[in-house]
């Protein structure tokens, strides 16, 4: 989940009075979208009194107040009550516009007509910040909000793009039956084009590799071979059906992978040519592994 801070964006949505008055809005945690609007509120507290404290100069002894005005908004006064007050007006412009877009937009995307809940995003934000009645804790929140996240964001996604997930399922499918694929646990496949005798990389261990990348559709990627200079780094510092491949692979070997897009880079989007759930296929020459480094 992107860590959207005070400080560098404005907040989450615009605190009307008329939708949340100036008490403690109440959770109501009926579906998945009530309850990561909870979770993200609840998870953007962290560091949220110290930014009081420290930048704001509040009084915590205040902090009912600074819910009040986090809920009306408003500019800063002198004295500690008003101030803690006029800090949560302050917070409530800052979490007027730009954060709640930016949400929706990692979690929507480009359709407008969805959006997380003003409400229990703002339960979640009071309670994490008086530290009361919480129906989680802030460090649950984070877990919570990023794993809602994550799989309301692939639900959204596969609407779109899960004609690239079948197709890859498809293709694996009937590649598995062609003579001399060989499918790995995990799922992903691979075709000897060279037969190395090198020693095979642990998953800590610094290899050499060239390489070619293509799309399901043929479209080239990536290729260490255009670049004309091979690539090292750790086996277990690349997508999963790469660091896979490689553990099971002899130096001195050539070797076709089709690697499922669960073990590349699933709901993401990399680049232009790689489109969420899309199964990749490579080419790797394993040059050298150093197990050593």
């Amino acid at each position: 989940m992107k860590k959207f801070t005070f400080a560098a964006i404005a907040a989450v949505a615009a605190v009307m009075i008329s939708s949340c008055g100036n008490g403690t809005p109440k959770a109501n945690l009926k579906s998945d979208i009530d309850t990561v609007s909870y979770a993200i509120g609840m998870a953007q507290t962290q560091g949220l009194k110290d930014y009081l404290v420290g930048r704001l100069g509040v009084d915590t002894a205040y902090i009912e107040e600074f819910v009040k005005g986090l809920n009306e908004g408003a500019n800063a006064g002198d004295d500690k009550k008003k101030a803690a007050y006029y800090a949560g007006i302050q917070i409530g412009q800052q979490i007027s516009g730009q954060m709640v877009k930016g949400i929706n937009h990692e979690l929507f995307g480009d359709d407008s007509t969805k959006t997380i809940s003003l409400k229990n995003f703002m339960a979640g934000f009071v309670a994490g910040t008086t530290g009361k009645d919480g129906l989680m804790t802030v460090d649950s929140a984070s877990v919570v909000a990023q794993n809602m996240m994550r799989s309301i964001k692939a639900k959204v996604l596969e609407k779109e793009f899960g004609p690239n997930k079948k197709a890859g399922e498809d293709f694996l499918k009937e590649n598995a039956k062609k003579e001399g694929v060989v499918t790995l646990p995990s799922g992903v496949q691979y075709k000897v084009l060279v037969e190395g005798k090198g020693a095979i990389p642990a998953d800590t261990s610094r290899v050499k590799v060239n390489y070619e990348g293509r799309t399901l559709e043929g479209k080239v990627f990536d290729s260490s071979y255009k670049r004309g200079q091979a690539t090292d780094f750790r086996a277990n510092q690349v997508i999963k059906g790469w660091t896979d491949a490689l553990t099971h692979m002899p130096a001195g070997s050539t070797w076709e992978i089709y690697i499922p897009q669960e073990l590349a880079y699933g709901e993401r989007q990399q680049g232009a040519d790689i489109k969420p759930f899309s199964m990749l296929i490579f080419k790797i020459e394993l040059l050298e592994v150093d197990s050593k480094k």
